[in-house]
């Protein structure tokens, strides 16, 4: 391969790296300064004034459900184009409905293997 094949890459990472350099270096010089005061330095939600605790902590069992949510939304991700090729794949004469009843038994697995330590149990 030659180095000009290469050349819209380089073309576009300078283009993106020059907007990123302008973007920030516009807001440094056009942006607000102020000193730090408690008000600034403060959480802004909806101009109410913050009342109590400004930085709560979350419970880890938020932590976790976000941790499965993800776990599962993968699963989406692989199944979605999975069912998008499958007749490809049955005309190529290519077994292909094994593996994805292997992946979706064993992401059932872990949903039971969850639910039996309460990890989807909110009020515990």
């Amino acid at each position: 391969m030659t180095s000009a094949a290469y050349l819209p890459f380089l073309i576009q990472a300078l283009l993106a790296a020059g907007v990123g350099a302008l973007i920030v270096g516009v807001s440094h010089l056009l942006g607000q300064r102020a000193k730090h005061t408690k008000i600034k330095d403060s959480a802004y939600e909806c101009g109410v004034p913050v009342e109590g605790v400004i930085h709560t902590r979350f419970s880890v069992k938020f932590y976790l459900t976000a941790l499965l949510f993800m776990l599962f939304d993968l699963e989406v991700v692989i199944l979605i184009p999975w069912s998008f090729v499958y007749r490809d794949f049955l005309a190529h004469h290519i077994a292909i409905l094994g593996p994805i009843m292997f992946f979706i038994g064993v992401l059932v697995l872990g949903l039971f293997y969850e639910v039996k330590k309460g990890a989807l149990e909110w009020e515990k």
